[in-house]
């Protein structure tokens, strides 16, 4: 998988930043930040879908 690199905001440079890189998924930075593995994303983004998982 090819190395992807989003903003939860692209209207700022203060939000977190989403790196997918082949197995895992990081979102932060150094000292803040969240490893998921692909199967951990593959479930939050099935929850987002499905609608389990909605806005606050």
């Amino acid at each position: 998988m090819e190395r992807q690199e989003v903003s939860p905001c692209p209207a700022c440079d203060a939000c977190p930043e989403i790196e997918i890189s082949g197995e895992e998924v990081r979102i932060g930075e150094a000292g803040n930040l969240v490893l998921l593995s692909r199967e951990e994303w593959n479930v939050l983004v099935d929850l987002v879908r499905s609608g389990r998982l909605s806005t606050l």
